[in-house]
């Protein structure tokens, strides 16, 4: 499609190179090849009469000019993924279509464990990808990058929608042979003991228990940290650490490794999971299944 002489294709071109301001990153981002993408922008700065990204030492800069054009681009797209939403019917029967998802290991391992198995028998065609949390989740919602974002309420986004899919309590979690586990936890025993922690991201580097045991002032002596919820389980067993985890996740665990979880030995504030898509995709329809999908495997996962 051309319009004035432009490939409109080069729009996404246009947009992911900015970001990534690398060639190789921004052809895996479309699955382009490389020399695919170097043409795109070759034709790019053929057309606009403009580098578009110029060589700055070891890394690759936006112009100036490139700046303004992808501020225009996204106006464009955000208009495209808007006018789709509203006009498209969603048939999970028969859809090829994408959902991307930001979301945490922790909800890949109680939640959509449920919630794949149960796509694939209505929605064979559809893709699912799950996309890690760190620090561009959010940009990534703002642009249409993302269909959805689940995240702890404290972590949204106050320019888009949300929803509450559910709330989940934290208890601490320990290998099954571990004195410390068997019986009701004594603060001072939780403080003084070795833990496993998690810590996720490097702008925003804790999670939401971290984020809540320093709030509340209590030190304790971290001995293995982990950038994963699903590894931390693994790291207790054969130890007597101690690891403050979701309780939907200690559970899972239980049933398939030697551990066993006691309640918080002082009161913890209950995380509240939550939804959250781009406000230009409130109507639709392949969306709002998606949500719905995802909250019908998260009402099995509260016992």
């Amino acid at each position: 499609m051309r319009f004035k002489g432009l490939d409109l294709n080069l729009l996404m071109a246009l947009d992911v190179l900015i970001e990534e301001r690398n060639v190789s990153r921004a052809a895996e981002r479309l699955h382009l090849s490389q020399p695919a993408m170097s043409a795109a922008l070759r034709r790019l700065r053929e057309y606009f009469n403009d580098p578009i990204l110029a060589a700055h030492g070891k890394k690759m800069i936006p112009t100036a000019h490139a700046l303004r054009l992808r501020a225009m681009v996204a106006d464009l797209l955000t208009g495209v993924e808007e006018m789709v939403a509203v006009s498209t019917r969603f048939d999970p029967a028969i859809s090829h279509r994408r959902f991307r998802i930001g979301t945490s290991d922790y909800l890949t391992t109680v939640l959509f464990t449920r919630v794949i198995p149960q796509m694939q028998r209505v929605a064979p065609r559809v893709t699912i990808e799950l996309i890690q949390p760190s620090e561009i989740l959010l940009p990534a919602l703002d642009r249409g990058d993302l269909d959805l974002i689940i995240t702890p309420a404290e972590h949204l986004s106050p320019d888009h929608p949300a929803e509450l899919l559910f709330e989940e309590r934290h208890v601490v979690a320990g290998w099954s042979e571990n004195p410390l586990v068997r019986a009701p936890l004594a603060e001072e025993d939780f403080l003084s003991a070795g833990h496993v922690a998690v810590e996720i991201g490097r702008l925003r580097p804790t999670s939401f228990a971290e984020t809540f045991l320093r709030a509340l002032g209590k030190e304790r002596r971290i001995e293995v940290l982990v950038s994963s919820f699903s590894v931390a389980p693994e790291m207790l067993i054969g130890t007597n650490r101690l690891a403050v985890m979701h309780e939907r996740l200690a559970r899972t665990y239980a049933a398939r490794i030697p551990l066993t979880y006691v309640e918080m030995p002082f009161d913890f504030p209950v995380m509240r999971e939550m939804l959250q898509y781009n406000r230009t995709r409130a109507d639709d329809a392949g969306l709002r299944w998606l949500v719905e999908q995802i909250k019908q495997a998260a009402d099995h996962t509260s016992n």
